[in-house]
């Protein structure tokens, strides 16, 4: 009996750590991050002539890792497919000026986000559409969605017949898709600097990207002549901001940026590089 009893207490000891060591076990030690970027979107990220990259995003990873304690390689990843990329282990994050919204979170994660900016048009000086009402004045299709479609409303009959180019797969045509679509001719880029030459060459009469991004191309040489047009819109499938993409199987490693980033957020370093590269603070409230 007294043996019975023993091998019982062991089996039920065992037992009881059985799911305390299976837990231990499950959380991934990270030591190594591959973070995908596109090079091409500036100020978030682009390519320097020598190859090297550089912008807001790369001074950014830099810090996170450093707070992380990990080592991080930084790869180039074209826009299009960086999501099922990320997806089929090719890296283990995605910092693109990529908007966490619900459609997307829907195949990946993503950390709390670190910029805030709004999406809005841009024109050549002198084109008519560069007097179009409410420059830079933010709509939330969020806050107040009726009043973002009657802004929409408001320039649609400016907009009509016009070509607009538009980064592929971006949210950018997801806004113009669902609120432009017969109203203006969609075109799609692969990247956000073939529409700015598109656009200086009038094959595109506009186009619609990120505020931050395309005050950053209109300071690049030889785009003076780019002019920021009309509203911006915010929120809804626009997403809540620019964060890191993660895979839905690296909880792990969303919690060690989710916690890198607030501490950015908290120490100023957040704003920093963003008055840098933006010229605005873009930290997410």
């Amino acid at each position: 009996m007294k043996l019975a009893s023993l091998v019982s207490a062991l089996c039920l000891t065992a037992t009881l750590f059985i799911p305390f060591t299976s837990h231990a076990e499950a959380g991934k030690k990270w030591t190594v991050v591959k973070i995908a970027t596109e090079g091409a979107f500036r100020p978030f990220n682009f390519t320097k002539p020598d190859g090297t990259l550089d912008g807001f995003e790369i001074d950014l990873y830099k810090v996170l890792c450093q707070k992380m304690d990990v080592k991080c390689e930084i790869v180039v990843q074209p826009f299009a497919g960086i999501i099922p990329a990320l997806n089929a282990g090719k890296f283990d994050a995605i910092m693109d000026g990529l908007s966490a919204t619900d459609a997307r979170k829907k195949i990946i994660d993503f950390s709390v986000p670190y910029s805030n900016t709004g999406q809005t048009f841009a024109v050549m000086k002198g084109s008519p559409l560069a007097v179009m009402p409410d420059l830079g004045k933010r709509f939330s299709l969020t806050r107040d969605e009726a009043g973002a479609e009657a802004e929409v409303a408001k320039i649609a009959p400016l907009l009509k017949g016009k070509i607009v180019g538009v980064q592929g797969s971006s949210i950018g045509e997801q806004f113009l898709q669902k609120y432009l679509k017969g109203i203006v001719t969609i075109r799609q880029y692969k990247t956000t600097e073939e529409h700015d030459l598109d656009l200086k060459s009038g094959r595109v009469d506009m186009i619609f990207a990120s505020a931050t991004y395309l005050t950053g191309a209109k300071a690049k040489p030889g785009n003076q002549d780019i002019e920021l047009a009309g509203p911006q819109f915010i929120g809804g499938l626009l997403g809540a901001g620019s964060a890191v993409g993660i895979r839905k199987s690296d909880p792990e490693l969303k919690k060690m940026f989710d916690d890198a980033i607030l501490q950015t957020k908290q120490d100023g370093t957040l704003k920093t590089l963003a008055m840098k590269w933006f010229g605005t603070d873009t930290v997410p409230q």
